[in-house]
């Protein structure tokens, strides 16, 4: 295991018995943007049997066909991501204010109603959803993404409780600060205004990594972590505490 972190060993540990016996299949949605890269390769070490899936818009009815081809799906990475519209709340615009809906909170509902009939039957399952920490704070301007993301952290902690009694953890990473191509790219964060900013904003003064996040979601979907539940962990450099 060298080169594996400390994390990473204790879970790795914790799963190669597990998968001796049966490949814990892994569905990661957005799985080329935002987090996805770095959660695919995290999972493919650890010996998940991985099933990607890129598109950002999704019908109720192709989610349910992704679902129900995947076969059965131990975890569920629930990875969406949207650019903020940035607007003052006089002028928020209609359309905007539906997109961010539809590409944040309705596709994440319909995932987790999707693979939560199969998890009931097993009696065991992890969610973890990749959301923001923008709502934890608040944005001025940004009234609509907060509105979003916050949706999305408040139905985790719904079903999170919810599904606690079946031995089904579900819980959401809710980061800012954290480098990926669709919030914060190198050609972004290399600015001075950026770094001054952070400097500014961040207590650890650095952008993280999306290493980061997969770690922790490593951590969230070890078998050894049940008593985690409905939780919505920062993940922002203090930015969030």
């Amino acid at each position: 295991m060298r080169g594996m972190s400390f994390v990473t060993a204790l879970v790795f540990s914790r799963f190669k018995h597990i998968f001796r016996m049966k490949q814990l299949t892994a569905f990661i949605t957005c799985s080329d943007i935002y987090m996805g890269p770095a959660l695919v390769k995290k999972f493919i070490d650890l010996g998940f049997h991985v099933v990607r899936h890129k598109s950002t818009e999704l019908s109720e009815h192709d989610i349910n066909q992704l679902v129900s081809s995947a076969g059965d799906i131990h975890l569920l990475i629930a990875n969406f991501a949207e650019l903020p519209m940035p607007s003052s709340v006089s002028d928020i615009n209609t359309e905007d204010w539906g997109h961010l809906f539809n590409t944040l909170v309705h596709p994440l509902m319909f995932f987790v109603r999707a693979v939560t009939p199969q998890m009931l039957q097993r009696k065991s399952g992890k969610i973890i959803a990749i959301t923001s920490a923008a709502p934890l704070r608040g944005i001025p301007n940004n009234s609509a993404y907060c509105s979003a993301r916050g949706a999305q952290n408040s139905f985790i902690k719904a079903v999170g409780s919810e599904l606690a009694r079946e031995n089904i953890q579900v819980n959401a990473i809710a980061q800012n600060y954290i480098k990926n191509s669709i919030y914060y790219p190198d050609a972004f964060i290399s600015t001075e205004k950026f770094r001054d900013h952070v400097k500014r904003n961040v207590p650890t003064q650095v952008v993280g990594s999306a290493e980061e996040t997969a770690e922790l979601a490593a951590y969230l979907a070890n078998e050894d972590c049940k008593h985690i539940v409905g939780q919505i962990i920062p993940l922002s450099g203090g930015w969030v505490t």
